[in-house]
């Protein structure tokens, strides 16, 4: 069977000549032909704190982006705080390093997201605002913006109702199920006050903009979505309810909204690729990804991104809150990844809808494996130990393997 697999490689896999982003995008063809007719691109990652992951997506970004006329850039991170980085990418509102770690997480306040960042702003400078890259977060958790945008609207417009507000500050610093609450009370004083701002929106839109009472509902509406996870159960035998469950379905709605929306749009989502496969992750949850392939069936197209050795960034687990730290794994012999540094050498890409070329590597394609998969935190030792059941062409259309993996360079702290 590994003659097979590397016989496959050899026939289906596309070498990626470089990890440079501005690079000519010659070696990305492949992926252009396998994307012809999608509308979603999930490009995943086995961590959160690989260079070479933040490089080769910000590669894939700008040919989707040039050569495919992809619309939109949907972040697993705050929807709340996006909306700000968004005004930077299009318009070129604030200071991005700032705007990127208003995002919430040490994941994405990277030199790599920043150089990102960047190029979409200099992309869309000479563009008409019809036809921008947008920015957008799908994670509903992080929502300090919304706060405070919403506190800023009752201000001018019904300073009464401030207190609703106030209440709701514990979202702030709340993570998804820090507060569970069978009776979800901070869910129903969300919902109240988006239920007040939307029975008034055409008071209040006379009083200011309409475009400032829409921005103030959708906040609201976002407060709603992060009351929620904070007050789930994160208890998997809750299944569907769980937190992690509606935290997935939360950001599959949200990439829904942005297709659903305009015939033309054209979403890229960056995840880890536990969220953007087709079926479940960790102890049977749904993922972001299987929602998608629901709903859109080949339109969503998911790329796991991969790699054989190397380091990289996570926080550890006895110290949640601290700074990231190196971590390195070695190619080691039973993963998936191993299988496939064995067969092919270098960095290369492997649609896996095309057929294979034999009954032997179609069954190893429809075959339990394990991948590695790491979060933002891991365990101090037993990290090397993290691995995620898989089926390659079931759960992903098509994976993108690294060879060897450095870790991201996050960005030095601001200055206040």
């Amino acid at each position: 069977m590994p003659d097979d697999i590397a016989r496959w490689l050899t026939e289906h896999a596309s070498p990626l000549g470089t990890l440079t982003p501005g690079a000519p995008h010659d070696d990305l063809e492949p992926l252009g032909t396998a994307l012809h007719d999608v509308r979603i691109a999930g490009l995943g990652e086995s961590t959160h704190g690989t260079r070479e992951f933040f490089r080769l997506k910000h590669r894939i970004v700008e040919f989707l982006v040039r050569e495919a006329g992809f619309t939109t850039l949907a972040l697993e991170g705050s929807a709340s705080a996006a909306r700000a980085l968004d005004a930077y990418v299009r318009h070129g509102t604030g200071d991005p390093a700032r705007l990127i770690a208003r995002l919430g997480f040490w994941t994405w306040r990277t030199e790599e997201m920043l150089d990102l960042v960047e190029w979409l702003r200099a992309h869309n400078r000479a563009l008409p605002e019809g036809r921008q890259v947008r920015f957008v977060g799908i994670d509903p958790q992080r929502c300090t913006d919304s706060l405070e945008a919403v506190a800023a609207f009752l201000h001018q417009v019904a300073p009464e109702r401030g207190q609703d507000v106030r209440e709701l500050e514990v979202l702030a610093q709340a993570h998804p199920a820090s507060r569970p609450d069978p009776q979800q009370a901070l869910l129903h004083r969300a919902e109240a006050l988006a239920g007040f701002l939307s029975d008034h929106r055409e008071k209040f839109a006379q009083h200011t903009t309409a475009d400032a009472a829409d921005e103030a509902l959708e906040h609201a509406r976002i407060l709603t979505r992060a009351a929620d996870l904070v007050t789930r159960s994160a208890d998997l035998r809750s299944g569907d309810n769980s937190v992690f469950a509606v935290r997935d379905r939360y950001m599959a709605d949200a990439v829904t909204r942005l297709v659903d929306d305009s015939p033309q749009a054209r979403v890229i989502v960056w995840a880890h690729n536990g969220h953007l496969a087709k079926g479940t992750y960790g102890d049977a949850v749904p993922a972001l990804g299987s929602r998608l392939r629901e709903r859109y069936g080949d339109a969503y197209y998911a790329l796991a991104l991969l790699f054989g050795k190397g380091t990289f960034l996570a926080r550890r687990s006895n110290n949640p809150q601290g700074p990231p730290a190196r971590h390195r794994i070695g190619t080691g012999a039973r993963s998936l990844e191993a299988r496939l540094a064995a067969a092919l050498p270098g960095d290369y890409y492997a649609d896996l809808r095309t057929d294979a070329p034999s009954p032997e590597t179609t069954q190893w394609l429809r075959t339990p494996h394990m991948q590695r998969s790491f979060g933002a935190v891991v365990p101090r030792f037993a990290y090397r130990f993290h691995t995620a059941p898989l089926i390659p062409a079931e759960d992903y259309d098509g994976i993108a393997f690294i060879a060897h993996s450095t870790c991201s360079r996050p960005l030095p702290p601001l200055e206040t």
